[in-house]
């Protein structure tokens, strides 16, 4: 599917123009997949869980047993457990650590004017602090990092294929391992709680029953990838948009105070997740036809966020956009609970990354190799040189 080839990825942005104006609804028929381009139509399938079902099954299986992939009831008793982790309070307490751990990690690189900003930073960043969220040990970050990108290879599933059969081959290897590394852990809290997020599931009651080894691994497996893919691509996508548009980066140098306005606006510009999976739980009439019950169906949020009957001059990037109804963590009750998170995390990032460094511009003529996920928009690498930047 040309949607998802390695060049499309790097720019999709023409193609959704070219099919939200001629088929804002496309049926692709080898994989039996509907794929919505519209800004109102990718709404309403992220907000509207009647007729939208968040489980989705296609001929590789079914999607994960996770938050994010589940239905009301269940939904709304499992999220209310998640949210005690991510409230305004937890999140502000969370800040001085997250822009310690930044500014350690630039003190490593800066000097050397140039760094793999992914490698070197914005892959290790939103990692440590879920990992400190948690409670994982220091030393075990590199085996999250590996399984937080494994996770997200289970997008392969959605073309098919033979990347579709070792992603889920590679994924129930990562599963083995996970579920016995959390047994571990999870043994750990119950005889010796800490103020962490793994005993609060621990003790988490849905319905006066405690949480089971298999909703404990969904709840790990969520962490791992969504608590850091998107907070990753934010960062990596910011510097992307301001390498296109300097006069947007100069704005920002001259008036620091549209930093949160500007965060908006990369995640609509240029959205960390490009797409969401539902499927229909009964007919669907949309644009004149209508997708059967149970039918796999993909809102391009991408595509979306840059809908000229929603947002003036879509395809310009406008730090000072506003108001911005991008779609980039969704709508509705899935609506991501990460958010707050990720907007602070890029918006330290960003603050120490334009101090640090100083006239940065791309290392290398090779385009970029999109990340190992087909739902997201972002770089796997991102060599940049610069003049590095003193410390405030």
């Amino acid at each position: 599917m040309e949607l998802f080839t390695d060049d499309v990825r790097r720019n999709p942005f023409p193609l959704y123009a070219r099919l939200r104006a001629d088929s804002p609804l496309l049926h692709e028929p080898r994989e039996d997949l509907w794929i919505l381009f519209d800004y109102d139509s990718v709404k309403w399938a992220l907000q509207d869980h009647d007729a939208f079902s968040s489980v989705v099954t296609t001929e590789t299986g079914t999607t994960p047993d996770w938050l994010l992939f589940s239905d009301p009831p269940r939904h709304t008793k499992l999220r209310g457990i998640i949210m005690r982790a991510f409230t305004p309070r937890s999140i502000a307490n969370l800040e001085p650590h997250v822009r310690e751990l930044s500014r350690e990690l630039l003190d490593v690189t800066v000097e050397r004017g140039e760094l793999d900003l992914v490698a070197d930073y914005s892959s290790q960043l939103p990692a440590m602090v879920i990992a400190k969220m948690i409670g994982i040990p220091v030393e075990d970050r590199a085996r999250f990092l590996r399984w937080g990108d494994i996770i997200m290879k289970l997008s392969y599933t959605i073309a098919g294929g033979d990347e579709s059969k070792r992603a889920m081959v590679e994924n129930a290897a990562a599963r083995d391992e996970m579920r016995t590394y959390l047994a571990g852990i999870l043994d750990e809290r119950r005889r010796a709680p800490r103020d962490d997020l793994l005993t609060r599931l621990v003790e988490a009651e849905v319905d006066g029953e405690r949480l089971d080894a298999k909703e404990l691994l969904g709840f790990f497996q969520l962490l791992l990838a969504a608590g850091t893919e998107t907070t990753t691509n934010l960062i990596n996508n910011a510097l992307l948009c301001f390498m296109e548009s300097p006069d947007q980066l100069a704005r920002l140098k001259a008036e620091p105070g549209l930093l949160p306005l500007a965060i908006e606006e990369v995640l609509r510009f240029r959205s960390p997740a490009q797409s969401m999976f539902r499927s229909t739980k009964r007919a669907v009439e949309l644009h004149g036809r209508v997708i059967p019950e149970g039918k796999f169906v993909l809102p391009m949020i991408g595509s979306a966020n840059r809908d000229p009957k929603q947002f003036r001059e879509p395809e310009r990037f406008d730090i000072g956009r506003d108001p911005n109804p991008h779609l980039a963590f969704g709508h509705g009750i899935h609506f991501c609970l990460g958010a707050a998170l990720s907007r602070m995390e890029a918006r330290v990032a960003l603050t120490d990354l334009l101090e640090r460094l100083r006239d940065f511009r791309l290392a290398s003529d090779e385009p970029w190799q999109p990340r190992q996920a087909l739902h997201v928009h972002g770089p796997t690498r991102l060599p940049l040189r610069f003049e590095p930047g003193v410390k405030a």
